[in-house]
């Protein structure tokens, strides 16, 4: 059996070989892997969900191709390589770490992630709190980015009664706009700050919102066959039924997961 260095070193060998003969593998740029590197987390995001730790491994291996050829690609145009990322990374960790690798006393994850966020702002030309969330992230894990900033500074409820009491103020704004209004960019505006106060309601509870949304569209996703399945049986058509009788198919299918 091959040592883990050795296998590091063979996979590093085959990119190499890959990237001087495979007319493919040729053409890529740091530009051209981007997206595909982003379906490659979405992926491992979802055999992650799944809990399918055969497909997670292959995800990870994916992703692992990927950091390492960004790092071939950027050592031929003089940019940096996998040591000196390697090395940045080790230095990272050990200065975020100075309970570890320093005389510093922290008991909690909680004080852990306060000290994170001081570390990185004082390395900041701008300390302003939310000045380094990146702008291309999705909008929910934005929210929580922003939310779990905040809380690093005390900015933060004291109860989850008080986030959920936040959520009803927010929906009873929404609905009142609704009635009254009829700007769809003030109602988008309620509409926004309803999703934002559950993001954070989930985030006090330690839940991620990412996650019980991706859920709750799998099961949807699931379900919705499920009654079109039945429906197909009985030799009916979904789209020639009304609402209430779509229902009931729902209802079974809905039973048939118990």
């Amino acid at each position: 059996m091959k040592s883990k260095k050795i296998l590091i070193e063979e996979l590093i060998q085959v990119i190499n070989r890959l990237r001087d003969e495979c007319p493919w593998d040729k053409e890529q740029t740091i530009k051209s892997l981007r997206q595909m590197t982003i379906e490659e987390v979405y992926e491992l995001s979802d055999a992650i969900i799944k809990e399918d730790y055969n497909n997670m491994e292959e995800e990870l291996g994916d992703l692992f191709l990927h950091i390492l050829f960004y790092c071939k690609i950027a050592k031929e145009e003089n940019k940096f390589d996998l040591n000196t990322v390697t090395k940045k990374l080790i230095k990272k960790l050990k200065e975020r770490h100075p309970h570890i690798y320093g005389n510093k006393k922290i008991k909690s994850s909680d004080e852990v992630i306060k000290s994170w966020e001081k570390i990185k702002k004082s390395k900041r030309k701008n300390k302003a709190t939310l000045n380094n969330i990146p702008n291309g992230i999705p909008s929910l894990m934005k929210a929580i980015r922003i939310q779990e900033k905040v809380r690093s500074v005390g900015f933060d409820w004291e109860n989850k009664n008080q986030v959920l009491e936040k959520i009803y103020e927010e929906l009873d704004e929404m609905k009142i706009e609704i009635t009254k209004s009829s700007s769809k960019n003030k109602i988008q505006n309620e509409i926004g700050d309803v999703l934002f106060s559950i993001i954070n309601f989930a985030r006090f509870l330690n839940i991620d919102p990412d996650e019980a949304l991706e859920r709750t569209n799998i099961k949807f996703i699931k379900r919705f066959s499920n009654m079109e399945f039945i429906i197909h049986q009985e030799k009916k058509n979904l789209e020639e039924m009304d609402l209430e009788e779509m229902d009931k198919y729902w209802e079974i299918a809905k039973k048939n997961e118990e």
